[in-house]
């Protein structure tokens, strides 16, 4: 590890201009790249204290041994040179987009005697056009098949056309029509080059025009009565117009844009993009990365721009770059994508209208790929058992910890206190043994507190669960209730992980020695920098950025808090909905159902006789006069209004969605099992 200040360049040394620099370790190779509006302001910043560092930086320039720079004329031009170096030297703490799956173009080779269509993935060539990317091969061939009836493009390989050239027989296409069989010269190659060129224009979304040519031929052709021919444009029409169908239009006024949009937690980012061209999404693709060095969203938005943009030119650039952030230097990055382009590009933060429903669409594709990324890493059986062995050996554990389970505490500023358990075992996630608990003790927020009851009540149960069965005396069967389920809270984990640092890890610890268990590890994964924390120590166990046990513990932990704030949320919405019939001894759901379907609504009920209650069916005198009495007590509710419309809900609607509500199961004082579906959640005043 080299010590900064024996490579610090002197004072004066750093020039006051533009420039790239480049850091160096011991044996010379780059390891980082960077670039810079003033060089002198920007390397100084990496040679203070180490402590003030962030602890990638730190890393850097702990690893590097020398640092040297270029100076340049304009920031653009630093944009350019720091892309060219990344590419060359592909340094290790640069961010890095990786494809998360290798995407397939429709390619149509212009740059041939006679141009094929066909699906192309990996590096792009020259004088070749592409269309895409899109998700799947099959649906550029579904695409391609519907568009030769109109445009008979060659599509074969090099070696079948020049058999069929041989031999003077074309392939099926060329009989059936969907090959104008230039092999054996039912075109000239000019003629075959402009139906490619049609073909192209039709993909780049110049699609109105030629239908409209179509239809015109076609008109011309009936009253002229061919009809045969009037009958094969009408087709060919239609097949058109299918194959646009299968591109869905997002923006009414025929745009041409990419929107980029970003998932990112403290250790990986992941990026989406979809290309609309004329209106409709004509491509998608996306990427991950290693978030190696101390980045913002808007670094991480001009490095993909970088990645997506830094080997384009002309109309593969588009006029209109949509993103969820903005760099750091908006005008260079923009003077740079124009260059590319050849004509002014618009990068912009979309605030209102379609594009901004579209962008918040690519951001939940963005956070899908980051989740299955995560997933897929967690799936594989050898990197679940690395990950457990880095976890034990992080921990000094005796054994792997086949059983983890982890809690995390929700809120809404201190209201509507719940916890949630979520268990993972052999590194995947045991949905059916989830708990969900209400804090029950005291009231307000203090999550410290709200962990330490938890704890005690999981754990009181596991207790009573193993007197009963007398240290397992009876094997699995004393675990088991009788219709063959696990009962609740049998089964101890190896280890326990509270979402946050040391308060709660302490919290938690502390439960567990007053109950006296002291074969249970606990953990605490804390968000800011994701460092684990174990109890009693001062500093925490950092485990390695690329550590697969990290990765656990991280799904582990925002499992936990997926599952607390859906409970919370849930439980929200059934306070807000609440009826005043829900007070009424032994009225049940039916009988509540069948009061709103006989009056109408909770208002037209509260002034109803008890003469004209008792007679809905079910209902008795005794329970029509604690219905008066329950409606007579509860202070009219304010108006529920809808906020996307702003009108005010009528009562029988209130009071049928809070009918509703009570169908929910609700979780008992030590937490019961519940389904735990997918959903996106947000991080904001809800814990």
């Amino acid at each position: 590890m080299a010590d900064p200040s024996s490579y610090r360049p002197k004072p004066g040394q750093i020039p006051d201009s533009p420039g790239v620099y480049k850091f160096r370790d011991e044996h010379r190779r780059v390891i980082y790249v960077g670039k810079a509006k003033s060089l002198r302001q920007r390397l100084a910043s990496y040679f203070q204290d180490l402590s003030g560092l962030h602890p990638r930086t730190r890393t850097m320039v702990t690893t590097a041994a020398s640092v040297e720079w270029t100076v340049v004329s304009t920031e653009v031009e630093a944009l350019q040179l720091e892309y060219s170096w990344i590419k060359e030297f592909d340094p290790r703490f640069n961010v890095k987009y990786r494809d998360d799956k290798s995407y397939p173009y429709l390619a149509v080779t212009m740059n041939e005697e006679f141009p094929r269509v066909q699906v192309m993935r990996g590096q792009k060539k020259k004088g070749v056009r592409y269309f895409g990317p899109y998700g799947h091969a099959w649906a550029i061939r579904d695409t391609v098949d519907l568009l030769l009836r109109v445009f008979p493009v060659r599509t074969c390989s090099a070696g079948v056309f020049k058999n069929a050239a041989r031999t003077g027989r074309p392939c099926l296409l060329g009989y059936i029509g969907k090959c104008s069989a230039p092999c054996v010269e039912r075109v000239s190659p000019e003629e075959h080059r402009e139906l490619a060129e049609e073909f192209c224009d039709f993909m780049a979304g110049r699609t109105g025009t030629y239908i409209r040519r179509l239809e015109a031929r076609m008109t011309e052709a009936a009253e002229e009565m061919e009809y045969e021919r009037a009958a094969r444009l009408r087709d060919d029409i239609e097949a058109l117009k299918k194959a646009m169908e299968k591109s869905a239009v997002v923006l009414a006024d025929a745009t041409d844009a990419d929107l980029i949009a970003l998932a990112e937690d403290e250790l990986e980012a992941a990026v989406q993009i979809f290309h609309v061209r004329g209106g409709r999404v004509r491509g998608q693709r996306g990427w991950v990365t290693d978030k190696v060095e101390a980045v913002t969203t808007g670094d991480l938005v001009e490095h993909a721009l970088q990645q997506l943009y830094g080997e384009e030119t002309g109309d593969s650039v588009p006029k209109e770059v949509l993103v969820p952030a903005l760099p750091e230097l908006v005008e260079p990055v923009q003077e740079w994508l124009a260059e590319r382009r050849g004509s002014n590009v618009s990068l912009r933060i979309p605030q209102r209208g379609d594009k901004k429903a579209l962008m918040e669409t690519v951001q939940r594709n963005a956070l899908q790929a980051l989740g299955l990324h995560k997933t897929k890493r967690a799936s594989d059986l050898t990197t679940r058992s690395r990950a457990l062995e880095e976890i034990a050996e992080a921990l000094d554990l005796d054994s792997a910890p086949l059983r983890i389970e982890c809690y995390d505490i929700s809120h809404l500023q201190g209201d509507d206190v719940v916890a949630s358990m979520v268990v993972f075992e052999d590194g995947l996630a045991r949905k059916s043994e989830y708990r969900r608990f209400q804090i029950k003790g005291f009231e307000g927020q203090d999550d410290v507190r709200s962990m330490h009851e938890v704890i005690t009540r999981r754990f009181r149960r596991y207790l009573a669960e193993k007197e009963k069965t007398g240290e397992w005396a009876d094997g699995e069967n004393g675990l088991t209730e009788e219709d063959g389920r696990p009962k609740r809270f049998a089964y101890p984990p190896q280890l326990v992980v509270v979402d946050g640092g040391q308060p709660q890890v302490a919290a938690a610890k502390r439960a567990l020695d007053e109950l006296g268990i002291d074969d249970i590890a606990v953990c605490g994964l804390a968000k800011r920098l994701e460092e684990v924390w174990v109890p009693g120590e001062d500093d925490p166990v950092v485990l390695p950025r690329t550590s697969e046990g990290l990765y656990l513990l991280q799904r582990v932990r925002d499992e936990a808090h997926r599952f607390a704030i859906t409970y919370q949320r849930a439980k929200r919405a059934r306070r807000f909905r609440a009826s005043p019939l829900d007070d009424v001894p032994g009225l049940g759901e039916t009988r509540k159902q069948a009061l709103i379907k006989h009056f109408g609504s909770v208002k037209k009920l509260r002034s109803a006789t008890i003469d004209q209650i008792c007679e809905v069916p079910g209902i008795g005198r005794k329970t029509a006069e604690a219905i008066t009495v329950a409606l007579a007590q509860a202070a009219p509710a304010a108006p529920a209004v809808n906020t996307a419309t702003g009108e005010i809900m009528e009562d029988e609607e209130y009071a049928t969605d809070a009918t509703d509500a009570e169908s929910e199961t609700t979780a008992g004082s030590a937490g019961e099992p519940v389904s735990a579906g997918s959903s996106d959640e947000r991080r904001g005043q809800e814990r």
